[in-house]
């Protein structure tokens, strides 16, 4: 992401927020700099600005050098409300197919997540994780980013102690890394070819203007 480096300092804090509602998690300052160009001292500002404009149902929260939205504390009985009522829920297509992700391929990170699914999967993975299915864990070579596992109540509920355990384990998780191999593949594919159209039709245009060069020398 290219910020202007003229951007106002109330369009940087709505940057930032609007940064934090899609991350849907803690979000280091480092990364926030990182992400949208700024330098930490205007982002320190920017988040100032920012915990003091959100008063009202969303709240700014900090802890240390993490920050991330979250609804207000007055809130909490109709928003646990909300909760108990949405995991009498199913899971649905969205949580199973997430939930799968996550038992066989895990510790994933929500990016990766993404990338296989092919859709946003924030808050499907708050609410497993609200249901006690799944958890965050720290990344091990990335302080940036968290890493999502299956809980140990879950593989109980399997049946299993390990993920590994669980039924063609090791076919499907390859048959994953299959998929995410061609898709990988296709949009570089795609790259490359909008890349050569591109090539081609600066050639033809070339080729136009010789030949009418060419049909003005004959016309002599």
């Amino acid at each position: 992401m290219i910020v202007s480096m003229e951007m106002e300092q109330e369009s940087i804090d709505g940057l930032i927020e609007a940064v934090l509602f899609f991350k849907g998690e803690p979000v280091s300052l480092a990364e926030l700099a990182k992400t949208t160009h700024m330098t930490l001292t205007e982002i320190e500002s920017a988040v100032g600005v920012l915990s003091t404009r959100l008063s009202g149902g969303i709240r700014l929260m900090r802890q240390d050098d993490m920050v991330m939205l979250a609804t207000a504390p007055e809130y909490a009985v109709h928003i646990e409300s909300l909760i108990k009522e949405e995991l009498s829920k199913d899971l649905g297509k969205a949580g199973a197919e997430t939930l799968a992700v996550v038992l066989y391929m895990g510790p994933v990170t929500r990016a990766r997540i993404d990338h296989i699914r092919g859709v946003n999967s924030t808050f499907i993975l708050r609410n497993l994780a609200a249901r006690g299915l799944v958890e965050k864990m720290p990344h091990p070579t990335d302080s940036r980013s968290m890493l999502y596992r299956p809980t140990l109540a879950l593989l109980a509920h399997l049946g299993v102690s390990d993920a590994t355990q669980l039924p063609e384990y090791r076919t499907i998780r390859d048959e994953i890394g299959v998929f995410e191999q061609r898709a990988a593949s296709h949009i570089q594919n795609d790259s490359e070819e909008s890349q050569h159209t591109l090539t081609d039709d600066e050639g033809h245009g070339d080729n136009d203007v010789l030949d009418m060069q060419s049909d003005m020398y004959d016309d002599e």
